[in-house]
């Protein structure tokens, strides 16, 4: 009966295809799309990647903690800045830039997708993207040492999973990897690793709901580091994605919101801050070149 069913299985599925091709249609493969507004969630990056030859130019800031009140007017009087540009080589394949107000840090990223969630002719449940980053802090030290270059550096590694169950809802983990040539401190590991959680919810064509938490496994940073955890909302409006959100991380980049946080949300330690995004078509599809033989 197996066997049967089997066979009968595949005479069923041979006559779509020929049904398909007399109809002179081709099963296709459709790739999920929009899973999130941005290549990021609100700190974490997000399984998108910025559009084969589109420049992204990102502007990402963070008022003060919300607990200094009326003589700080609620974190207004203070402000952490970051501003970069991501660049899309290919529709799998984006390179990214920027400089940092906080410790005056410049950082840069490659972010390349491996799978894509897919249906029809190739069929993928997930989307699986690995991310790579590189960050140095130039701030002048308070005690005046002579810190080296490469005590300054730190680095990331991070996988980043995740799906779109339907169009209101995408969820994603990052497995990260954090790696500080030189702590503060020797209650500090140079390696840290934790672990991100993200998902988006579409609550209308332009808006939505976001929300990330960041796990940091036990024993590896100082006291008073804190995990992670964001939420906000985004808002498109044609080539502007605005993503307004609250956070109790000051650092916009991967070594300070995943191993530094100091902020705590039961304390009041929260910013209010946003990300802007525009968008700039560079290399039109038509002007592409075609690919080698």
């Amino acid at each position: 009966m197996t066997l049967m069913a089997a066979a009968a299985g595949q005479v069923i599925a041979q006559e779509e295809q020929d049904l398909l091709s007399l109809l002179g249609r081709e099963e296709t493969t459709e790739y999920a799309a929009a899973s999130f507004k941005s290549n990021r969630v609100i700190n974490l990056h997000s399984l998108e990647s910025t559009a084969s030859g589109v420049l992204d130019i990102k502007i990402s800031h963070r008022f003060g903690y919300l607990s200094g009140g009326f003589y700080e007017l609620f974190g207004l009087d203070v402000s952490t800045i970051r501003l970069g540009a991501d660049y899309g080589i290919t529709d799998l394949l984006t390179i990214g830039a920027g400089r940092s107000s906080y410790e005056k840090t410049y950082d840069g990223f490659i972010k390349y997708k491996i799978l894509r969630q897919s249906t029809g002719l190739k069929d993928m449940p997930v989307t699986l993207a690995v991310l790579g980053t590189a960050c140095i802090e130039t701030l002048k030290d308070p005690e005046q040492r002579d810190i080296s270059f490469n005590s300054r550096l730190s680095y990331v590694g991070q996988l980043i999973v995740g799906r779109k169950f339907n169009d209101e809802f995408s969820f994603q983990v990052s497995p990260t990897y954090v790696h500080r040539n030189l702590v503060k401190t020797e209650a500090e590991k140079n390696d840290v690793y934790a672990i991100g959680l993200a998902g988006r919810y579409k609550i209308h064509k332009r808006f939505s709901l976001n929300a990330e938490y960041i796990y940091l496994f036990p024993n590896q940073v100082a006291e008073g580091i804190h995990h992670s955890f964001s939420i906000g909302v985004d808002i498109e409006t044609g080539g502007h994605v605005f993503q307004l959100h609250f956070t109790n991380s000051t650092s916009m980049i991967e070594k300070g919101f995943v191993a530094e946080t100091v902020g705590r949300w039961a304390d009041g330690d929260i910013h209010f801050g946003f990300n802007i995004s525009r968008v700039f078509t560079i290399v039109k599809p038509e002007e592409k070149a075609p690919p080698a033989n």
